[in-house]
């Protein structure tokens, strides 16, 4: 019925309009086709006006080959001539260009009847359409009709079905199908043609090359499929694809090879870049603690030193450029460097991948596979690559290599779209040692957070009270391949709220580079002392000034021509308060934060001017000890001796023990309070050396006076040596006074500038000492000044003036019958220069037996009063006079 209509379709039309533009009796003349141009004209212009007159026009020949078709079409049995003008009629139109009515006589050529017709001659038919569609410049219809022939070379009549044939005419129905073999060609934007159409020839082309016994090329194709139709299949197909390729890759798993096909043809490997999809690629730094250093030069570590310009817009403007490509960090040879991946699995049920590595190229490179598993249709997901670079130079990171479903892919970057990168090139740098850091402290929860470069990599605690000390054991292990060769410690305090005294942190850098060179899988070990000390003065009473105290301690005579009346103490605080009065600071514990930074080299690595960065944290909990409550001074017998009161609490909840250089021990109970008085020697603070540092540059003069002090208190604390002991916990330490003394504290400690010595008859009068002379024979009276201050002193009269203490309070000065001076009562001194000394002599002579005491007074004039009072401390003379024949018995 087909064949009929479109037959019928010429024979209306032919003869009528045939009629019209034919004259009777014309002659017909046959013309070659192949000698037609494109417009059906000859190109040869003179012949053509010559035979213009008996040639048919191209509209002429299209319309008698309708006509004979029309004729040829009423025949049963004419359908091979039929066919052949078919033919004919769509290779002139094909000449002329008039593709949609050569598609009209072909069209009728589909559904001539040709009887009974062969496989082959089948074949042949079908693609002979397939050529002429081609011709015309259908190329899906052509394409469709040479898969129809392919389809007919495997016809189920046929015994032996010609799979290598229909294989071939499958392949050659792509370009028609808009469909390439090449995997990069469905990178360039948009999918071109109907990917249902295209599914269903990949699967045909699976088929066929299984059943002509070639895996490998199945696998391919099927790969190809997945890969290039991944996103027009519905989650059902996914399973049986990715179901039936892992079937095929058991047999003959799926390589980046390429397969050459007999005639020729080749076929490009098919990465699969789709599963899982990558979005980003990050090169990652090495951690903290393994991230290389460059030794800064004298011009700096990113200066060149081959211009003589200072500044180069040249050499910044290629500087940044190649920034801009080059990774701003730089991996080292023999470590472990990671790249890590963003990744997602597109499919509907769990992926699996497998040998998942890095593509490199530029050093020595060995990746460490990684296998991974990514449930269904999961977000972004990190994975992370590693591997390790042997030999420095500049490494490039060209993309990944997975295995899927038995499928072997090596994945390029710069073929996947939409990858977002921070560079895919970093220097590797030459060896160096690594080293582990393990202590003898418990590792800490508290994390540091220091500044930028000099992260933490390992946090360790320890709880100490205030004063007390601690040993830090660190071990450093080389655990790589290259000699330790250098190492430099330092260390940094980072909580600056709490005042610290002495050496927090102290170590003796020679016990370990007397371990160096340390070979790969040596140990070396290195102490630290930590000694906390913080202020000891209690927050609750605010430390008073020293000359108010009207506390008394039994059994100090406190003889002193200068001493002053102590005034009674303005606040009436008791010295144990009751709870309720004491602040939360006695009890509060305070922290401190500290970082020992270890700066280390060696083998190739060193000798380029590297080096590394390994930092330890130390979080200390400090819980209170003691606290001086008040602090006070009392004058001793010595002009060169004086007594330190000190109210001491124990702010624990054990039983302490406080001790102190050449003093009973102390016992206090928790929360109580006690005073101990400690007997010690003046200092001279001028014999100290001064305050230095890069902050003292450009301090104040309060700021001086500050580190002065500190000087100062750090001297007398030294010379104290208080400290405390906890005998239920074995634990003990040193109390300090550096923080609580005033200045008033340091004035009554302070040895006076000018030193008074008195000796009497050649024995030096001091701490208590009494000379004994006899009753009739002169003594020799003697006054020694030694100027120690730095200015010029004098002159100076002093009057001596003997008395006798009837020891109730009452001085009797009226001696004149019982002594007498030899010569004047008054000495003199002329001006002495710094660090001179003067001397002055007299005589005594005792008339009758006793105890006599000497006051040297220094007379009022303006010379003296310019000088502070308390240089003017000469000591008692305590004098027994006994008769000489008393003395002899005794």
């Amino acid at each position: 019925g087909g064949k009929y209509r479109a037959s019928r379709s010429y024979g209306n039309s032919g003869p009528a309009e045939a009629g019209k533009r034919h004259r009777p009796g014309a002659q017909e003349v046959l013309i070659d086709p192949g000698a037609l141009t494109t417009n059906g004209i000859s190109a040869d212009t003179s012949t053509e006006i010559g035979r213009a007159k008996n040639c048919l026009s191209p509209e002429d020949i299209i319309e008698k080959y309708k006509e004979a078709i029309s004729y040829y079409g009423k025949y049963k049995n004419a359908g091979v001539i039929e066919l052949e003008a078919c033919v004919k009629a769509v290779r002139v139109l094909a000449i002329q260009k008039r593709s949609m009515e050569a598609s009209e006589f072909l069209q009728n050529a589909v559904y001539i009847n040709l009887g009974q017709l062969s496989e082959e001659e089948k074949i042949q038919r079908y693609s002979i359409l397939s050529e002429l569609y081609e011709c015309i410049g259908f190329h899906r219809k052509s394409a469709f009709f040479k898969r129809v022939a392919a389809m007919q070379c495997v016809a189920p009549t046929i015994q032996e079905p010609g799979w290598r044939a229909c294989y071939k005419l499958l392949l050659e129905t792509l370009p028609g199908y808009t469909l390439s073999l090449d995997p990069q060609d469905f990178n360039k934007g948009t999918h071109r043609g109907w990917a249902a159409v295209q599914m269903r020839l990949l699967h045909e082309l699976v088929y066929a090359s299984r059943r002509m016994g070639n895996p490998a090329l199945s696998v391919r194709h099927l790969s190809f499929l997945l890969q290039t139709m991944l996103d027009f299949l519905s989650d059902q197909e996914k399973k049986d694809v990715t179901q039936s390729l892992e079937n095929y890759t058991s047999k003959c798993p799926g390589t980046m090879e390429v397969l050459t096909l007999p005639d020729g043809l080749k076929l490009p490997p098919v990465p699969f870049n789709k599963l899982p999809i990558v979005r980003s690629v990050k090169l990652l730094n090495l951690p903290a603690n393994l991230r290389p250093w460059k030794v800064k030069s004298v011009l700096g570590q990113n200066m060149t030193t081959k211009s003589p310009f200072i500044y180069s817009p040249i050499i910044a403007h290629n500087r940044g450029e190649n920034q801009q490509k080059k990774i701003d960090f730089q991996w080292v040879q023999g470590d472990v460097c990671e790249v890590q991946l963003m990744v997602y699995n597109p499919m509907p049920f769990e992926l699996r991948v497998e040998n998942m590595g890095l593509l490199t190229t530029g050093v020595d490179f060995e990746f460490l596979p990684a296998a991974l598993s990514l449930p269904a249709e999961s977000g972004l997901y990190p994975v992370t690559l590693v591997g390790v670079p042997r030999t420095p130079g500049q490494i490039i990171i060209d993309g990944y290599h997975t295995s899927v479903f038995g499928v072997s892919s090596d994945c390029l970057l710069e073929n996947l779209p939409g990858l977002k990168t921070n560079g895919c090139t970093v220097e590797v740098i030459p060896a160096l040692p690594r080293l582990q850091l393990t202590s003898s402290l418990p590792r800490s929860a508290h994390v540091l957070q220091p500044s930028l470069g000099n992260e933490v990599s390992t946090n360790v605690a320890v709880q100490l009270y205030n004063g007390e000390s601690q040993k830090l054991v660190i071990k450093l292990e080389n655990t790589g391949t290259e000699p330790l060769e250098t190492l430099e410690v330092a260390s940094k305090t980072t909580s600056t709220k709490e005042k610290l005294y002495g050496d927090f942190l102290s170590w003796n850098i020679e016990d370990v580079l007397s371990q160096l060179p340390l070979k790969p899988g040596k140990i070396a070990t290195f102490t630290v002392n930590i000694k906390v000390k913080l202020d000891f003065s209690c927050q609750e009473n605010l430390l008073q000034d020293l000359n108010d105290d009207g506390i008394s301690v039994t059994g100090l005579p406190l003889s002193s021509p200068f001493r002053q009346i102590p005034k009674p103490r303005a606040d009436t605080k008791p010295v144990n308060p009751p709870e309720s009065s004491k602040g939360s600071d006695l009890s509060q514990s305070k922290t401190l934060d500290a970082i020992l930074n270890f700066k280390y080299s060696g083998g190739p690595g060193h000798e380029e001017g590297y080096y590394r960065k390994l930092a330890l944290g130390l979080h200390i909990e400090v819980e209170p000890s003691v606290f001086f409550t008040r602090v006070s001074t009392l004058p001793a017998t010595s002009i060169r001796q004086c007594h330190l009161l000190l109210d001491i609490f124990n702010s624990t909840e054990h039983e302490l023990t406080i001790s102190a250089k050449n003093n009973e021990d102390l016992v206090l109970h928790a929360a109580e309070c006690q005073r101990m008085a400690i007997q010690v020697d003046k200092f001279n603070f001028d014999n100290l050396p001064e305050p230095q540092g890069e902050r003292l540059l450009f301090a104040n003069q309060k700021q001086l006076e500050e580190e002065k002090q500190l000087v100062q208190g750090f001297e007398i604390n030294s010379k104290l040596d208080i400290g405390w002991k906890i005998p239920s916990l074995k634990r003990q330490g040193e109390a300090s006074v550096e923080g609580v003394l005033n200045q008033l504290v340091l004035e009554h400690l302070q040895l006076a500038p000018l030193q008074w010595d008195v000796l009497v008859d050649g024995k030096l009068c001091d701490c208590d000492v009494m000379v004994d002379c006899k009753v009739g024979d002169p003594v020799a009276l003697e006054v020694k000044l030694t100027n120690q201050s730095s200015r010029t002193v004098g002159p100076f009269a002093l009057t001596v003036i003997p008395y006798q203490d009837y020891q109730n309070g009452v001085h009797c000065y009226e001696l004149g019958d019982a002594l007498t001076f030899i010569g004047s009562n008054t000495f003199f001194i002329d001006t002495v220069k710094p660090t001179e000394k003067a001397v002055c002599y007299g005589a005594l002579l005792f008339l009758y037996t006793g105890e006599f005491f000497l006051n040297i007074k220094f007379q009022d004039d303006n010379a003296n009063r310019e000088l502070p009072l308390s240089w003017f401390c000469l000591p008692s003379v305590h004098i027994r006079a006994a008769d000489s024949v008393l003395q002899t018995r005794g």
